[in-house]
C-alpha cells in the first residue's frame, strides 16, 4: 500500500474522536492529532481530549505535547508532522490526521505559500495597543475590513491569528485570503479527505450538553488553575475566555455558561464553512463507520 494519510475533520462536537479511534483500531495505525488546543498539557476538559482509555488504545501524536508557554504555531507544527509521518508510515502505511482546526489540516495537505511577509514588529505593537486598548472587537471589525472572506472562516475568538492575518494583509496590500491560497506543495504521500456532519440540531444539542458536561467535570476548576497565564494565545479562546470574564466578576457563571454555548456553536458554524470550500472533502456521518471504513479502503492506491 502506498503510504496514504487519511484526514478526518468537522465541527466540534460532531463525534470525530469516537469514529477515528474506532477506524484507527480496524487499520491498526496511529491518529495525529490537528487540534491546535489538544497539544497543551495544561487544557484537558476544555479541549475534549481523547479519554485515557481511548488514548490506551490508539496511539495519539500531538495530544498534550506542549505546554501553553510554549511558543507553538501552525509552521511548527507543519514541520513536527512532515518529520514523523515518514517514521509512522515504516510501521503503517496509514495514518489519521483528525481535529477541527482547518488551517493545521491545511498545512499537512497543502503547505503554505512561502512568499507570506515576515512579522512586522511595528505593526504587531499597534495591534496590540489597539487590542488592549479596545479589546477584540476592533480587531475583528478591523479583520472584516480589509478581508471579508477570511473574517467568515477564522475563529474570531483567536486573537494570535487575528494579528497575523491582519498584519499580512497590512504588510502585502493582498488579502490573507489570496496569499495563503498559493501553489499546493507536492506531499510525498496520498490523501484521502473525509468530513464528518449532523442535522444542525442535533450539532447544536451536542454542543449544549458537551458544554453542560465540561461545567459539571470542573472546567471552571481547571480556568482557575491555569489563570496566571491567561495573556497566552492558548488560552484566548472559547470555553477558557468567557470563565475569565466570570472571574473577573464582569459577567455570573450562568453567564458565562451561556455564552460558551453561543460562541462555541458561532465556531462550528466557521468550521463547517471551511471545509464545504474545500471539494475534495467527502462528508459522511459519524455513525456511518462501515461506509467509512468501506471508503477508506476503495481509495487506497488510487
Amino acid at each position: 500500500m502506498y503510504p496514504t494519510l487519511v484526514v478526518i475533520t468537522g465541527p466540534t462536537a460532531v463525534g470525530k474522536t469516537k469514529l477515528c479511534v474506532e477506524v484507527a483500531q480496524h487499520f491498526s495505525c496511529d491518529i495525529i492529532s490537528a487540534d491546535s488546543r489538544q497539544f497543551f498539557k495544561e487544557l484537558s476538559i476544555g479541549t475534549a481530549k481523547p479519554t485515557s482509555d481511548e488514548m490506551q488504545n490508539v496511539i495519539h501524536h500531538f495530544v498534550n505535547s506542549h505546554s501553553i508557554i510554549s511558543a507553538y504555531n501552525v509552521n511548527d507544527f507543519e514541520q513536527d508532522v512532515l518529520k514523523l509521518l515518514p517514521q509512522l508510515f515504516k510501521q503503517n502505511p496509514l495514518v489519521i490526521l483528525t481535529g477541527g482546526s482547518g488551517l493545521y489540516i491545511d498545512s499537512i495537505c497543502d503547505g503554505f505559500d512561502d512568499d507570506l511577509p515576515q512579522g512586522d514588529e511595528k505593526i504587531r505593537k499597534q495591534l496590540e495597543d489597539l487590542y488592549n486598548k479596545y479589546g477584540i472587537e476592533i480587531l475583528q471589525e478591523k479583520l472584516k475590513q480589509l478581508d471579508p472572506s477570511f473574517y467568515k472562516e477564522i475563529d474570531l475568538s483567536n486573537l494570535k491569528r487575528l494579528y497575523r492575518a491582519i498584519e499580512v494583509c497590512l504588510l502585502s496590500g493582498k488579502t490573507y485570503s489570496e496569499l495563503r491560497l498559493g501553489v499546493k506543495q507536492k506531499r510525498q504521500f496520498n490523501i484521502i479527505k473525509i468530513a464528518l456532519k449532523r442535522d444542525k440540531e442535533d450539532l447544536f444539542n451536542r454542543i449544549n450538553l458537551r458544554v453542560d458536561i465540561m461545567m459539571q467535570q470542573g472546567l471552571l476548576d481547571e480556568v482557575k488553575q491555569v489563570e496566571k497565564y491567561r495573556d497566552t494565545n492558548a488560552l484566548k479562546t472559547v470555553g477558557y475566555r468567557e470563565l475569565f470574564d466570570f472571574l473577573d466578576k464582569k459577567i455570573s457563571l450562568e453567564e458565562a455558561t451561556e455564552k460558551i454555548k453561543v460562541n462555541t456553536r458561532r465556531y462550528a458554524k466557521k468550521q463547517i464553512a471551511w471545509f464545504n470550500r474545500n471539494n475534495d472533502y467527502k462528508w459522511f456521518h459519524p455513525n456511518d463507520k462501515e461506509l467509512i471504513i468501506s471508503y477508506i479502503e476503495s481509495h487506497l492506491n488510487s
